[in-house]
């Protein structure tokens, strides 16, 4: 029988991360307009609402409605009570929108508005955006991918495909990139929409550019059992250097080892021309050298902020409130919660925060391991997003990942690691088109 394709759902769920991004912009630059700042929050807020407005009303709701429900509907009673809430909410969000996206015009044009009542429903669209993209990706697409045919999809599809249509065609979408461009001029940072944090293309200057790290036949054991054999790789800066592979290949063990907190049993770690193998964890802190541990590892009963000052006691006090702030505008969540304790956050604001407790030692080289680990699709992307805007500022960055598409994508250099030893080694997006990457580490 023939496969069905579902290019359509790989369509919507594309849209959804975009909207996603949008509304959680959105979010940030309510809270900023609560705290009575003005920097231009207002525009921005006018651009991203017509921008969805326009997104949602013209082309991804109506293609919902005609083609994937009507046929679930066919196919199921299952989907019935979702879709009826769905179609609920794809009938009446527009008009909730429009009564937003007048009063962030008026506030724009500097005519009164009532600012809580404005931000009170701003935050509530967002939530229901939110559960409206949870109860798609949760509870209709898979039940769409378990009782539709490939009949079905052949029609679905085709309809999200035809670039003539004039919901879903070539001009709505070049429209739409153009409110896109508008809105990534317009929204302060952090709260663009990756417009400013596109991946970067690999140049020659980082090849060439000095080596922070040349670890050299680097070995590890515990007990008897040897988990890394002879490593070699080296990290030049300002780089992105990606190591994947799957779980039990050392990727962990290595990062450990260059942090210090697993003793190595041979080879040789050189950090800016010095070899460190015999300092101790600490000190290699002090020198720069920062790691984001796997699983997070945060301290629960404490204040995020005070997660965060622990991940500066290296700093002089003096600096601290300026890269308080720092890490607050990369994760704004953050701040929101800063007197919470760290465990009431949910896993992705828990990696933020283990994100921001790493870089407020001011690393040199950051370590990050397994930064997607257990996350949602949605927040992986987030995560990625922040791994990008950190490398296009110049950070040198060693990222261990299972993640192998995500991680070689971004990377300028990727090494994959197997039982302990590396086996493949390239730039990134060479690796990404190597046979057997893509057979053992991508799926394809």
């Amino acid at each position: 029988m023939e496969a069905p394709a579902m290019h359509a759902l790989q369509i919507i769920s594309a849209e959804h991360r975009g909207m996603w991004r949008l509304i959680s912009a959105m979010d940030g630059l309510r809270a900023q307009l609560q705290t009575g700042a003005s920097g231009g929050e207002a525009a921005a807020l006018v651009a991203m609402l017509e921008y969805l407005q326009a997104y949602t009303d013209r082309m991804h709701h109506p293609k919902e409605d005609e083609f994937l429900f009507r046929r679930l509907r066919q196919r199921s009673a299952e989907a019935d009570e979702a879709i009826a809430r769905l179609e609920v909410e794809h009938r009446d969000g527009p008009g909730y929108l429009e009564r937003l996206l007048t009063q962030a015009r008026a506030l724009q044009a500097g005519t009164s508005v009532d600012l809580p009542a404005f931000c009170r429903g701003l935050q509530s669209f967002v939530e229901h955006h939110q559960a409206h993209i949870r109860l798609e990706e949760s509870t209709v697409m898979p039940l769409a991918r378990r009782v539709l045919n490939a009949d079905d999809w052949r029609e679905i599809d085709a309809a999200f495909a035809d670039n003539d249509d004039p919901l879903f065609g070539a001009k709505p979408r070049a429209e739409l990139a153009e409110l896109h461009a508008r809105i990534v001029r317009l929204a302060p940072d952090p709260y663009g929409l990756g417009g400013k944090i596109e991946p970067l293309p690999v140049v020659s200057a980082r090849s060439a550019a000095a080596k922070v790290l040349e670890v050299r036949g680097l070995t590890s054991h515990y007990g008897r059992i040897q988990a890394l054999k002879g490593i070699d790789i080296e990290v030049r800066e300002g780089q992105l250097v990606a190591l994947v592979g799957a779980n039990g290949a050392g990727k962990t063990t290595l990062l450990r080892t260059l942090s210090g907190v697993q003793p190595a049993s041979g080879g040789d770690i050189v950090y800016r021309g010095a070899s460190i193998l015999r300092q101790r964890p600490d000190a290699r802190v002090r020198a720069g050298i920062c790691q984001v541990p796997e699983g997070r590892q945060v301290f629960g009963p404490l204040a995020i902020e005070d997660n965060l000052l622990l991940g500066a006691y290296t700093r002089p006090r003096a600096e601290l409130a300026e890269d308080l702030d720092k890490a607050y505008a990369l994760f704004p969540i953050l701040a929101e919660k800063r007197k919470l304790p760290a465990g009431t956050l949910s896993g992705g604001q828990q990696q933020m925060l283990a994100m921001a407790r790493a870089l407020m030692a001011r690393p040199q080289l950051l370590l990050l391991d397994e930064p997607s680990m257990g996350l949602a699709p949605l927040l992986i992307e987030e995560i990625f997003r922040v791994v990008q805007m950190l490398r296009a500022q110049g950070m040198t960055i060693l990222l261990v990942e299972q993640n192998a598409h995500a991680a070689l994508s971004i990377a300028d250099v990727g090494y994959v690691l197997e039982t302990g030893s590396i086996t493949l080694s390239g730039p990134g997006h060479e690796l990404l088109s190597n046979e057997r990457v893509k057979q053992a580490y991508l799926g394809m």
